[in-house]
């Protein structure tokens, strides 16, 4: 087979071509150009305002060198700021990118106020530089210290005259021993105090009346055992000063309450026979008030005391005491604490035989404490009834409730007492009415009502 060679093209064809290809490519690389100056002129113009920026306040803060710092002042509007000036705190600061200034206003108004109400800043422009502030400024990073001029040192020198070290401080404190009591050594160091010959009567009742605050703590009160304060204190009821006796007293009523085990001591240790004492003689009625209170205390939930109590005659030293003149407060809580013993004893018994929860000792002390009889034979049903007579209702509604617990007892003597009779009569006309005053009031259960009730029951068992 036959072939043929290519035959080349003539010189004046290739020339265009040439010329083409060379245009096409100068095409891209111009497109290429320029879609990178595109790009840099989207981003380049930016850092360099911010650059330029840079070098303005570079300068600027150069030519503050000589300059005073200025206190700019804020409004709520945005301001400029000239180089050099010094912003409150609470203002709120930007960098304007359309003018490359920096601006301020108030951030929060009324706070800012607030803070600068009345107030005015002090700045002595003629104190520091900023070329002060920058070389003070290094030495503080370079840990160096500044040369004190002699006012930095008389101030130094004030400071130290007013104000001590702190080890010497620390010293005197060590030296000083302080420290913290328990509730056990105070009252060791109180006990002490009333039981030295050397304390005067003042320091020795200041000690009493402290020691009556720590015992009405069940865990002191059994504490003041452990050392013999207890009895220290029961033999401060033989003293010849009234006012010992009668914060002994007190102090014994705070330790004996509601607490089984000092009550036991307290016996033990003859503080019963020495409080009976107290209230058969002659003593102030601020004296036999707080012994009064100490008996009923120890007497209270511990059936053996009362029992001793009986034997030792209390119910006729208690008949002596009410009818004294000029106690008919001492009446009052007398009658209470009979009250509160009667129903003590027919509680215990009850409970006894609905829940059989009672120890068959203390049970058995129960039914030993023969009281009911013992205020038949004393009269206190007669003593009782007249102590009705009373003015006010707060005693007359104790009274009331006595005669209430009495009445199986006294029932015939009741009876009997004309006087009685009369009383509760004249004392149903009485809250009779203060009750309708209380129905008007819209009260359906009040106080009178009540007192009225018990004077209503009285009648009609009495009938």
């Amino acid at each position: 087979s036959l072939t043929t060679a290519p035959q080349s093209l003539p010189s004046s064809r290739m020339a265009p071509l040439g010329m083409l290809l060379g245009l096409l490519m100068a095409a891209c690389f111009t497109f290429r150009l320029s879609h990178q100056n595109l790009e840099f002129a989207l981003t380049n113009p930016e850092k360099s305002s911010t650059k330029e920026t840079e070098r303005k306040e570079t300068k600027a803060e150069e030519e503050l060198d000589a300059e005073v710092l200025e206190v700019f002042h804020p409004t709520h509007e945005w301001q400029a700021l000239r180089p050099g000036q010094a912003v409150p705190a609470g203002s709120h600061v930007r960098l304007n990118l359309q003018t490359g200034e920096r601006e301020a206003k108030l951030q929060y108004e009324d706070k800012f106020r607030n803070n600068l109400k009345g107030k005015r800043l002090d700045i002595n422009t003629n104190t520091y530089t900023s070329q002060d502030l920058k070389s003070a400024l290094a030495k503080f990073k370079e840990g160096a210290e500044m040369e004190s001029s002699e006012e930095d040192k008389a101030r130094q020198a004030e400071v130290k005259r007013l104000f001590r070290p702190i080890e010497e401080l620390k010293k005197d404190f060590d030296e000083l021993n302080v420290v913290i009591e328990t509730d056990m050594q105070i009252m060791v160091r109180l006990i002490n105090k009333f039981n030295s010959s050397s304390s005067s009567l003042e320091e020795k009742i200041a000690a009493l009346f402290d020691l009556e605050y720590y015992v009405h703590q069940m865990d002191n009160a059994q504490d003041l055992l452990s050392f013999g304060g207890l009895q220290v204190v029961i033999n401060g009821l033989n003293s010849t000063e009234p006012l010992v006796k009668e914060y002994a007293a007190f102090v014994l009523g705070a330790a004996f309450s509601s607490n089984p085990k000092v009550q036991v001591e307290a016996i033990e240790g003859g503080a019963l026979q020495k409080l009976l004492v107290i209230l058969a003689t002659e003593q102030p009625l601020t004296a036999k008030k707080k012994v009064l209170f100490a008996l009923c205390s120890l007497l209270r939930h511990f059936p053996y005391a009362q029992r001793q109590f009986l034997k030792l005659g209390g119910l006729q030293v208690l008949r002596s005491l009410v009818q004294e003149k000029g106690t008919e407060v001492l009446a009052v809580r007398v009658v209470t604490l009979l009250y509160d013993l009667v129903t003590e004893k027919m509680f215990a018994e009850e409970e006894a035989e609905l829940t059989q929860e009672m120890s068959p000792e203390k049970l058995q002390q129960y039914r030993q404490v023969h009281l009911l009889p013992g205020l038949w034979e004393q009269g206190w049903c007669e003593i009782t009834a007249h102590l009705l007579a009373l003015p006010e209702h707060d005693a007359r509604e104790k009274v009331l409730q006595t005669l209430g617990v009495l009445l199986t007892t006294c029932r015939d003597r009741y009876r009997q007492d004309p006087q009685l009779g009369r009383t509760l009569a004249s004392l149903q006309a009485e809250y009779q009415a203060l009750a309708s005053l209380e129905l008007q009031d819209g009260e359906d259960e009040g106080y009178f009502q009540e007192l009225l009730g018990s004077v209503n029951s009285l009648l009609k068992e009495l009938r």
